[in-house]
Formats: structure tokens, sequence, C-alpha cells
């Protein structure tokens, strides 16, 4: 299933795979994250319309960066990871850092959301780049 040179199935794929990474990035950090954001674990229960809210912004994130990817000339794990971190370094982290710095939140946030982003980058590269040739009509 192909829109425009983007394989939607490896798309989808990938941001089920980085929702999970996700969960499972901030299962392991949560109670430091917590700490650097200044939330109480109330305050941080799941709601099932922010867990939808942010899955859907998975699935629009994993198609776009499909995009950015198929408009280097080849849709590959290497190029997916040289994408993800330039897309990382060049966009994320410049504006997770400009927005924390404003909200004077600590730098050990801004480290554990970025390296989640990170890590959202590379899997949903991973992912793109290995399904992306296998094209269902």
């Amino acid at each position: 299933m192909m829109f425009d040179g983007i394989n939607l199935l490896a798309a989808g794929g990938a941001a089920i795979a980085s929702f999970i990474v996700g969960a499972i990035w901030y299962g392991v950090l949560g109670k430091a994250w917590m700490k650097a954001a200044g939330l109480t674990e109330e305050q941080t229960r799941p709601n099932p319309v922010t867990m939808i809210i942010a899955f859907l912004c998975q699935v629009v994130m994993a198609i776009v960066f499909a995009g950015i990817i198929y408009h280097t000339g080849e849709v590959t794990v290497r190029a997916g990871i040289i994408s993800a971190i330039m897309v990382w370094i060049g966009i994320v982290m410049t504006t997770q850092i400009i927005n924390h710095r404003f909200q004077s939140q600590p730098w050990a946030l801004t480290a554990i959301d970025g390296g989640h982003w990170l890590l959202v980058l590379l899997v949903q590269a991973v992912v793109i780049g290995l399904l992306s040739p296998f094209v269902i009509t």
C-alpha cells in the first residue's frame, strides 16, 4: 500500500513499534522523568484520550518521516538512520532545548525527552527501512 512513494504499512508498523518503545522508555525512566518535570504520579497517570492522541501523533510522525526518507533517494535502513540523526539534531533537540530553557526546566528533562525522541526516530528509521521494499497491492 503506497502513497506517493511512502509505504503506509511500513509507516504504520513504525508508529506501533515506536509507541511501544516509548512506553518502555518512560516505564524505565518514569520516576526520573517525573522528578525532572516536577510532576507527581497522580499527575502522570495514563489517560486513554492522551494515549490515543499520542499514538495518532506517532502515526503522523511515521508517515512524514517515511516521506523524508523517501526524498533522500532511497528508502533503506542506512538512509533512515542518517535521516533520523539529522532530524533529531536539527529539529527535535533544538526545539526541545529552546522550549525547556524558556520553561526553566532542568537539563535532565531535556536529556530524558530528547533520548526518547532519538530512540523513536531510530526505531521508525529501521522499521521503515526494512519494510518499505515490501509493497502489498
